[in-house]
């Protein structure tokens, strides 16, 4: 199995297909205006990115950030990564999202939402009838 049917929830930017995302990254922000840095758990994905400044041009992959932290969580990105390997060996379908938690926010827990599980029998699509063949139009 893949991962074309698992999803990757963003604060910001929405949702990210999970078999799209080819890096796991926690970094540091650069502090700005007296303000401290903060730590994000980004995903990356095959798309690239670019910023310039006077001294040229630099070209990047995508980052999308799943959640921002004061602190670092070492062991996100190693977390996620785990999920998405078990997932992708099992036929499934949902919504990862990454939740801050623990007393001050400087951990992150990952929650699997299955689709299947959200969709009640009644919701599911109906078989198409037969549309019959047209010969010799």
């Amino acid at each position: 199995m893949a991962l074309e049917n698992v999803w990757i929830r963003t604060p910001g930017d929405g949702l990210v297909r999970a078999d799209q995302v080819i890096g796991i990254s926690n970094h540091r922000t650069p502090s700005l205006s007296g303000k401290p840095g903060r730590w994000l758990l980004t995903v990356a994905l095959p798309v690239p990115t670019g910023s310039g400044s006077a001294d040229g041009w630099g070209l990047t992959n995508l980052h999308r950030t799943l959640v921002q932290t004061d602190q670092e969580v070492a062991g996100a990105p190693d977390r996620l990564a785990r999920l998405l390997a078990q997932l992708a060996v099992v036929d499934t379908a949902g919504i990862i999202t990454a939740v801050p938690c623990g007393p001050d926010r400087s951990d992150v827990r990952f929650e699997f939402s299955r689709f299947d599980a959200d969709i009640p029998a009644a919701a599911e699509p109906q078989a198409q009838a037969e549309v019959p063949e047209v010969v010799g139009v």
